[in-house]
């Protein structure tokens, strides 16, 4: 490489969770960086909107403090974390019930027991599962046979049918947007592990402030919002305007379909969608700080959460602020008509007063999350270089998850700076 070349920078497309992460990675070993984004801001699907005295997160979305990675890139205890309580509320059989982890929660032992939420063999296994994923490495996790969601929870761990349907379907659909089970058992068992060592929990302003914190950190990095690329080659990128930007190697960090159209490739790239509905209400309609899960099945709605339990601070005002989650649907309805079905359901659920709660927004997010059914995570990590010069990162090279997003940029950051000092 010319000495001119290596004055050059390196170029990242995308500022998402793994773009900045493999910033702040190469900015650390005194490589210049330039980070272009196509949104007015940073933080790709990790983004928090203030609306009307409300922090708004871009659909529902928990950071799992158990991440290993996250532990690395991020400050915890500037997120100001808040905490979920273990467990969940179902609704069955027209009521709710509360199961927990009475290891952690001895006080919920009873009624947990007590919950039409399975048997009570089902909830004795939970433990050694917990136990044995606990204690796996993830290496050991990620090794094991990759079956789907459903085959492991049935075949490996032995789960009721029941059980299954009113709680683990519910639960992931919610955790993965997989209510189907059909996702990767290796990802549902990592995701296990994570809930099993850690905790649930939300930043006290919101999840973009995760994003707030990663680019609060790239001061020697030249950020470039409202940034639209054309295309991009070994040791350039043009731009949306015609311009371009010469670079030492350049770093693709967008969603995967976004990824094979600026690298000429055909990729069979699948995502996952859902919509997030807010509405805020002067008495919440749960007092727990726990997720509520549908267990019956019917009904568009997969879980609901009354954030302002969690993390008071989303709200401004003395209203509780509800989030409702719906899976994507390709028959679903018109939005008017989607947010008219999940308030007669909250109706159904909470009784007329669910007439009075105020409509905040609605967001519908087509691509939240790579589809993860098997063989998705044969292997876990996908290779991160693409050809000489250019590489790739992003949840679906990694397990689809802020964790994944996290490690897949500082592996993408490895690899150039391997390749630039030209290690072998």
């Amino acid at each position: 490489m010319s000495a001119d070349a290596t004055e050059l920078p390196v170029v990242i497309v995308g500022a998402g969770l793994a773009g900045m992460r493999c910033a702040q990675a190469l900015a650390n070993t005194g490589i210049a960086v330039i980070l272009i984004e196509k949104q007015s801001r940073v933080g790709g699907r990790v983004q928090t909107d203030e609306v009307d005295g409300f922090f708004l997160d871009r659909g529902f979305q928990v950071l799992l403090t158990g991440y290993p990675d996250a532990r690395d890139a991020l400050d915890f205890d500037g997120l100001d974390l808040q905490d979920f309580a273990p467990g969940a509320i179902v609704r069955i059989g027209g009521r709710f019930h509360t199961i927990s982890d009475p290891v952690r929660e001895p006080a919920t032992l009873l009624s947990t027991v007590k919950a039409p939420v399975g048997s009570l063999a089902d909830k004795m296994k939970m433990l050694p599962m917990k136990s044995r994923l606990s204690r796996m490495s993830l290496a050991e996790i990620f090794e094991r046979e990759e079956l789907t969601t459903l085959e492991a929870l049935r075949d490996r761990w032995r789960f009721s049918p029941t059980m299954i349907e009113s709680f683990f379907r519910p639960f992931f659909g919610g955790i993965l947007l997989d209510r189907s089970l059909q996702g990767s058992s290796r990802m549902m068992e990592f995701v296990f592990k994570m809930f099993s060592v850690g905790s649930a929990a939300l930043p006290a302003e919101g999840m973009g402030r995760i994003s707030d914190q990663m680019a609060s950190r790239l001061t020697s990095v030249d950020i470039r919002p409202g940034t639209g690329v054309r295309s991009v080659g070994s040791d350039s990128v043009v731009l949306d305007d015609g311009s371009s930007i010469a670079a030492r190697a350049v770093v693709i960090s967008v969603e995967g379909p976004e990824a094979d159209r600026l690298l000429g490739e055909n990729g069979t790239h699948v995502y996952v969608g859902t919509h997030c509905h807010y509405f805020a209400t002067e008495h919440a309609p749960v007092s727990e700080k726990l997720l509520v899960l549908n267990g019956e099945g019917a009904g568009p709605i997969n879980n609901l959460v009354v954030i302002t339990n969690v993390a008071p601070a989303y709200s401004a005002t003395q209203e509780a602020l509800i989030s409702v989650t719906v899976l994507d649907d390709p028959t679903s309805v018109s939005s008017v008509e989607l947010e008219t079905d999940v308030r007669s359901q909250l109706t159904d659920w909470f009784g007329p007063v669910v007439q009075h709660w105020r409509h905040i927004r609605s967001y519908h997010i087509p691509v939240a999350l790579p589809d993860q059914r098997p063989p998705f995570l044969s292997p876990p990590e996908k290779p991160v270089r693409v050809r000489p010069s250019v590489y790739r990162c992003g949840d679906y090279v990694d397990t689809a998850s802020i964790n994944g997003a996290l490690r897949s940029g500082r592996r993408a950051a490895d690899a150039v700076i391997k390749d630039l000092s030209g290690a072998s």
